[in-house]
């Protein structure tokens, strides 16, 4: 009988076979301040935004720093599966590495290093996630109020829902999530 393969714990297993609302998480590679300014965090912003409606992936609450990004989206209605995910990650990588590296003058650098996907199944999961999204300037003390980070859903987010809607996300804790956010992003954008 042949051994059971141990997946490697630096590459996640993607789980995508079902569609869905997922979390999902992306670092650069050694956590380095690749998307330090405002011009490159604006890039990638755009680029997030770009690849998600060209891929069909709804997204609800996004924060992108020098060195991470975090969002929650809905997989395409018209699909079984959220495999598209992949792809469409492969691409706003391949993009924004191209695009930075440019800028740096440094062709072959690795920037991207992988990314998590977490399938939401709950709707309180769901909701502490969307809160933790729109909040995680606030955490990385980049600025008090969230509204405040323009590289973030909050403020759009308060501007388009109901404030039911958003004194309801804003109340979920968020503190016993367990979201590996580790990384440390510059402050100076």
């Amino acid at each position: 009988m042949p051994e059971a393969r141990t997946p490697w714990p630096h590459a996640p297993t993607h789980r995508l076979a079902t569609g869905g609302t997922y979390f999902v998480t992306a670092g650069t590679y050694l956590k380095a301040h690749r998307f330090r300014s405002a011009q490159r965090l604006h890039v990638l912003h755009r680029g997030l935004l770009t690849v998600a409606r060209d891929y069909g992936w709804q997204l609800e609450a996004w924060a992108v720093f020098s060195n991470h990004y975090h969002f929650v989206a809905h997989s395409p209605s018209d699909k079984s599966t959220a495999e598209s995910l992949a792809e469409m990650l492969k691409t706003l990588h391949v993009r924004t590495s191209g695009w930075v590296n440019g800028l740096d003058r440094t062709p072959a650098r690795r920037v991207w290093f992988n990314y998590r996907e977490t399938r939401l199944t709950y709707p309180k999961s769901y909701f502490a996630r969307l809160n933790y999204t729109h909040q995680n300037a606030v955490k990385h003390r980049l600025v008090p109020v969230a509204n405040q980070y323009p590289w973030c859903s909050a403020a759009w987010f308060e501007r388009t829902a109901s404030p039911a809607q958003v004194n309801t996300i804003y109340r979920f804790k968020t503190d016993k999530l367990q979201v590996p956010d580790d990384f440390d992003p510059a402050s100076d954008w």
